[in-house]
This record gives C-alpha cells, sequence and structure tokens, in this order.
C-alpha cells in the first residue's frame, strides 16, 4: 500500500514538473522572438490598418520604415512593445504547454501523428487567443498610434482609457476576440503541423535532427503559417485598430470585414504585411522552436 502511494506521489511529482519545463520553456521562446522581431510586427500593423489609396498611406515597407523613422523617431519601430513582453511569456507557455497536452489526448485516442500534430496545434492556437486577445488590443492601439514615441500614453494607462470607455467585453478589451482565435488557431495548425510531420518524415528513430536543419523546417513553418493566416490577421488589425469614421464603427466581425475588405480594395488587401508578418515569423517561428526545445532538454537535465 505503501509502495502504491508512493508511485502515485512520484508520479504526480514528474507530471507537474513536466509541465513546469513545458512552461518555463514556453515562456523562454517567446520573451527572445518578441525581443528580437517586434519591429516588423509594428510595420506589419501599420500597413494592414490603412486604407488603401488614402493620402496618407505608406506605399511599401521600405516607404514605411522610412517615414516612422522620420516623423515619429527610432523608438517608434517599439511602440506597442511592453503589451506583447508581458503577454509572450504567458502566450508562449501556453501555446507550447497546451499543445502538448493536447498532442497527448490525440495519440491516446489513436489518431495518426500528421493529423494529431495539426489538431493539436489549432486548438492550442484557439486557447493561446483567449490570453493573448487583450494585450493584442493594446498594442494595436499603440502602434497604429503616428506620434513621437515619448509623447504615447504607456500601455498601463491605455488598457485603463479602454476599460473605462468600452469595459473588458467584444467591444472594449476583448475587441476582435473571434478574429484571434482564428489568427492563432490557423497559424498554430499550419506551424506545429508542419513542422513536427516534416521532422519526423525527415529522421530516423532515435536520431537527433542538427540545428541548422531545425531552422530552416521552423523558418518554412513560420513562414506558411503567416501565409495562410493573413486574412484573419488582416480582419483582427482592422478590427481593433481605428475606424476609417471614428464616428462609425465599419469593421464589426470577422467574416463581414474579410468580405468589406476584399469588395472594397481587393482580394490583394487581405495580404497586407505579409512581407513585413513573414520576415518576422518565419525567422521567428525557427527561433521559437530551438530556444524551446533547448531550454527543454536543459531544465529536463538540470530540474
Amino acid at each position: 500500500m505503501a509502495s502504491s502511494s508512493s508511485a502515485t506521489g512520484s508520479t504526480e511529482h514528474s507530471a507537474v514538473k513536466l509541465a513546469f519545463i513545458q512552461l518555463a520553456s514556453g515562456g523562454s521562446a517567446g520573451l527572445v522572438e518578441i525581443c528580437l522581431m517586434h519591429p516588423l510586427d509594428v510595420i506589419k500593423t501599420r500597413l494592414q490598418i490603412q486604407k488603401s489609396g488614402s493620402a496618407e498611406a505608406y506605399t511599401s515597407l521600405a516607404h514605411c520604415c522610412r517615414s516612422m523613422y522620420k516623423n515619429e523617431g527610432f523608438l517608434s519601430f517599439y511602440k506597442g512593445i511592453l503589451p506583447p513582453i508581458l503577454a509572450e511569456t504567458p502566450k508562449r507557455a501556453t501555446k507550447f504547454f497546451t499543445f502538448e497536452q493536447y498532442k497527448s489526448i490525440f495519440v491516446a485516442l489513436n489518431l495518426p501523428l500528421p493529423y494529431a500534430f495539426s489538431f493539436a496545434g489549432f486548438l492550442s492556437g484557439c486557447t493561446e487567443a483567449f490570453v493573448i486577445n487583450p494585450f493584442e488590443v493594446v498594442k494595436v492601439r499603440l502602434q497604429s498610434e503616428k506620434m513621437q514615441f515619448s509623447a504615447q500614453k504607456n500601455a498601463f494607462s491605455t488598457a485603463r482609457e479602454i476599460i473605462r470607455t468600452d469595459g473588458f467585453g467584444l467591444k472594449g478589451l476583448n475587441k476582435g476576440l473571434t478574429a484571434t482565435i482564428c489568427r492563432h488557431g490557423i497559424w498554430n495548425a499550419c506551424y506545429f503541423g508542419f513542422y513536427h510531420n516534416v521532422k519526423a518524415f525527415l529522421t530516423k528513430d532515435g536520431e537527433v535532427m542538427g540545428v541548422p536543419k531545425r531552422l530552416l523546417i521552423g523558418f518554412t513553418a513560420g513562414s506558411l503559417a503567416s501565409a495562410v493566416n493573413i486574412p484573419w490577421d488582416v480582419a483582427k488589425s482592422r478590427i481593433q485598430g481605428p475606424q476609417p469614421d471614428s464616428s462609425t464603427i465599419k469593421y464589426k466581425a470577422t467574416a463581414q470585414t474579410i468580405r468589406l475588405v476584399a469588395k472594397e480594395e481587393g482580394v490583394a488587401a487581405l495580404y497586407k504585411g505579409l512581407l513585413p508578418k513573414i520576415m518576422r515569423l518565419g525567422p521567428g517561428g525557427a527561433i521559437m522552436l530551438i530556444v524551446y526545445e533547448h531550454m527543454f532538454d536543459y531544465l529536463k537535465l538540470h530540474l
């Protein structure tokens, strides 16, 4: 009886330890990625929220960079970075931790691994979206403001203003939640599905794949996922960003926004910001997986 109790306690301890390692590794991966790649996220958001043909529209990625640097200063490329920094640890921790949990469930149900990876990725993205959406609302608000960095309100003041004006709900701090769920669910399904399936295909049992190959697969996974999910990303930016007319809510819901943008500006408008998005999430996707896997192995060995 004592032996059975001891075995149960040991199993529970191992499960808690594994969960901690997954959360810590995912959080570390997110923090490193955001610190390196945030400027490209700012540029992506600027390109996505502008309406085609407007007098102040950026004509290209380079034009956006020059204009921001000239009119708003170098620090403008780091606008809205505090919400992602505060959110990236729980966001990426949630991403990788829930992916592992959902994957275990699907594997236990004898679902073929190619499907298990993709389905687990999709559900992990949906879960992640609930954690990240309030931070995204604040981040997009800060990124869309065309003023000197030093003249901006800080993230906490902006969040309080949103709550005071519109509350916590779908018109306030959780505006655009459906678009965020779609964006993250689709991205994670492609990202984890591609990475783990290709990695499994290219390695034999017990073989450890080298860092260069993993970086290449991670880069491809991040780039592919970004290209597939960007219409929902554009919809999210339009819904959460400033409306063309402050007296009217033009972009109300995900499907409605996608249809409206395609109708008024053409289907190509749904791919605005694709280049900076891939420039960020291609290498960013590779960085996250490498940091996660190395941190996971390190903590597993030393804890």
